[in-house]
């Protein structure tokens, strides 16, 4: 793979997911385990080296540096402690990240024999932060789960070009080593090199040759004359139903645009309608994943691509709404990449339905393992999903040509991979901004009661800070395992979570709010941390929170000084009346690669805008 550009710098950001088995037959003599490296390319098998250690990375022993074409950088799940790399002592097994030698740079005690049997791991690499993270899951993953990052300099460490890969090492043992399934994908791909015409003689030797470079000429100038055919008629076609729509008042969105750029092969690929029935079984009750208000989700399988995959259906039938949605969804979504948003692959737009075809999410939508029937989420998978949200927000917020404001941030909506990274989905309410602008005043608010910022309901306004409110919240969420409403009775009313732990963070208990269900297990500075920041992002006051990269560097740290002093009474927003109008829109989940969007009612509305709130501390 090209790990980084030789002419831009830019380094690759990549992720990979594998299941392997290491097993010994005699545990009181085992190998030395398993690594995934990445090493300069064309990558071999260093020669003289020791089976007893190095697990078939280098031939250099007690932690030499490798140089040149030997370099290497790997995640290793060593079964064996050896003390001539500084292998922690305590234990036989440990996972640890090695740049360029067998000592690692960073390591992580497991129980031993503890990596014997199935095992599910995950390596991420941010090219922003340069951090590269490990996830391991033993077993079923249930309070088996580990984790260990370092801050690795790939440019540095590595050439433009590597091998990626396994190695491993019996050391004389009887053990086996054996890789289940593999995915792995990266940010950069490889540029294809320009073809270069061969040099025309300017007086051909022969009328063969002559007429070889009339007839080439002719090929090429018909070709081009089909390709500007092509392009014209897409043109003539957008423009008349751009006039068209303009007559019977609707507005396209920006639709046309990104449809266009798909028809032409730049964007996600164009399904056949029959290919799509086919993969749902002509839509069948039993593929459903999910219903909406604007359509249902099914689950699919293209055979020709032998791809699993989700797929929204809109009816051309539904509402203006609903449309619109599409519309959104097709414009946003198509038009970013990154590894933590759920990745659209392609779309049909038959006579009478609209379909989005995205990549399935095998664990379906982090609400169902919170508050359904899904799997026990332990605190370090927790911690995962919070990242990868937040990751995602950064990417949105600051990291694109333009701010995205997603708009309607919920459990529903962050989808689950196959190892439980988190990937955010459902753009059917998401803005662009400009990020000189900051804001947007929308002409209905739309969102989901419980994770839409208040002050949207009074002013209109869409901005990054109302989606930090929300992200705000899902951390409360995750963290407690309560949803951020909820009815209680007559007397008490509504509760409402982000005031409950604020009162037990007043009163120095706000580890109080963790939730039961993980009995203790749980790593306690992280818990305030994550709990403390979502108070933060959900703070009352718009201008006192946090910005996503301030919020995710605090997640990041292990510096309890670096944790936000908040007063220790919530702050109650006042806003003198009247308020925005409200569409009355809010989504429930569906539960594959994305989610559609259903409609509820809101009675505290009106329909004027209001000023910007006042914020009072509570008495």
């Amino acid at each position: 793979m090209v790990l980084w550009d030789e002419h831009t710098g830019e380094v690759a950001s990549f992720s990979t997911h594998f299941s392997f088995i290491i097993k010994a037959k005699n545990i009181s003599k085992k190998g030395c385990g398993m690594a995934f490296f990445l090493a300069s390319y064309p990558s071999s098998l260093p020669t003289v080296s020791s089976a007893y250690y190095n697990l078939g990375l280098t031939n250099l022993r007690d932690g030499a540096v490798a140089t040149g074409d030997s370099r290497f950088v790997a995640v290793e799940f060593d079964t064996l402690s050896e003390a001539n790399v500084s292998d922690p002592n305590r234990t036989l097994d440990h996972i640890g990240i090695d740049v360029n030698s067998l000592i690692s740079v960073n390591t992580s005690d497991l129980p031993s024999f503890s990596l014997n049997g199935t095992m599910n791991a995950t390596i991420q690499y941010d090219n922003i932060s340069s951090i590269m993270a490990v996830t391991l899951l033993l077993g079923d993953g249930r309070n088996l789960n580990y984790s260990l990052s370092s801050k690795v300099d790939l440019k540095n460490a590595l050439p433009a070009e590597v091998s990626v890969g396994f190695s491993a090492s019996t050391a004389g043992s009887i053990e086996l080593h054996q890789l289940l399934s593999w995915h792995f994908n990266s940010s950069l791909e490889r540029k294809t090199a320009p073809v270069v015409a061969p040099p025309v003689q300017s007086q051909p030797s022969s009328g063969t040759s002559s007429s070889g470079v009339i007839a080439g000429a002719a090929a090429g100038a018909s070709l081009f004359l089909v390709a500007l055919f092509g392009i014209s008629a897409l043109l003539v076609r957008r423009r008349r139903n751009k006039k068209k729509q303009e007559a019977e008042g609707k507005d396209m969105d920006s639709e046309g645009e990104v449809v266009m750029e798909m028809e032409l092969g730049t964007g996600p690929k164009r399904f056949p309608y029959r290919q799509l029935v086919n993969a749902t079984r002509n839509f069948a009750a039993e593929e459903k994943l999910g219903q909406g208000g604007f359509g249902a989700v099914y689950r699919g399988h293209l055979r020709e691509l032998g791809l699993s995959v989700a797929i929204k259906r809109f009816s051309k039938d539904s509402s203006m709404q609903g449309r619109k949605e599409y519309a959104s969804e097709i414009n946003v979504i198509s038009r970013l990449r990154h590894r933590n948003l759920v990745q659209l692959l392609g779309w049909c737009d038959n006579h009478d339905e609209l379909l989005l075809v995205y990549e399935l999410m095998p664990n379906r939508s982090l609400d169902i393992h919170l508050h359904g029937k899904g799997t026990f989420l332990t605190w370090a998978m927790r911690m995962k999903i919070v990242l990868d949200l937040g990751s995602s927000l950064l990417y949105l917020h600051e990291e694109w040509d333009q701010c995205v404001v997603h708009r309607d941030i919920k459990p529903s909506n962050v989808m689950l991979d196959e190892s439980f990274g988190a990937k955010l989905g459902d753009f059917g309410l998401a803005r662009f901004i400009d990020h000189a602008v900051g804001l947007k005043t929308m002409t209905v608010v739309s969102g989901t009661p419980g994770y839409v910022d208040p002050q949207c309901l009074i002013t209109g306004r869409a901005s990054s800070e109302s989606d930090i409110y929300s992200f705000g919240v899902v951390l409360l969420e995750v963290a407690c395992g309560t949803k951020p409403m909820s009815t209680l009775d007559k007397k008490r009313g509504v509760f409402r979570l982000a005031e409950w732990v604020w009162d037990l963070y007043g009163q120095g208990g706000v580890l109080e709010a963790v939730d039961q269900r993980l009995d203790g297990h749980y790593d306690k500075a992280e818990a305030e941390r994550v709990m403390v920041v979502g108070l933060w992002c959900a703070h009352p006051d718009p201008t006192a929170r946090p910005s996503i990269r301030t919020a995710m560097a605090t997640l990041h740290s292990k510096d309890a000084k670096q944790l936000p002093l908040l007063p220790s009474k919530m702050p109650v927003p006042t806003y003198a009346p009247p308020m925005a109008p409200w569409d009355g829109q809010s989504s429930s989940s569906s539960s594959a690669g994305m989610s559609t969007s259903s409609v509820t009612r809101s009675s505290t509305t009106s329909g004027f805008t209001g000023p910007q709130p006042v914020v009072m501390p509570r008495a």
